[in-house]
């Protein structure tokens, strides 16, 4: 038997990314006002919890995507003028429906 895991199932790179990202949102909610860090927090939980629902896990290209579009809008949270975020919906045919 391998290495043990403690119960908790291994994640795959992109999976430990996704995590990396949603906690680097968190994080950087620590810095703005109590207002505006509940309005982040919940809108961030319900964006990571919608793609979790809606995005196939095997589509990896689409997963690469909005990975690098997170961490644009990271980077724009953390700097301290941002007060908020917005969100983009974005469309592929592709995405939900495959042709494999």
């Amino acid at each position: 038997m391998g290495p043990s895991t403690g119960g908790r199932t291994r994640l795959s790179g992109m999976q430990k990314q996704v995590l990396s990202l949603y906690r680097g949102f968190l994080r950087a909610t620590r810095s703005k006002s109590p207002e505006d860090r509940r309005e982040i927090e919940s809108f961030v939980s319900a964006e990571f919890r919608r793609n979790s629902k809606q995005v196939d896990r095997k589509n990896f290209i689409y997963i690469e995507y909005l990975l690098r579009s997170g961490k644009k809008q990271l980077e724009q949270l953390n700097s301290p003028d941002t007060v908020g975020l917005s969100s983009m919906n974005v469309t592929f045919s592709e995405t939900e429906n495959p042709k494999n």
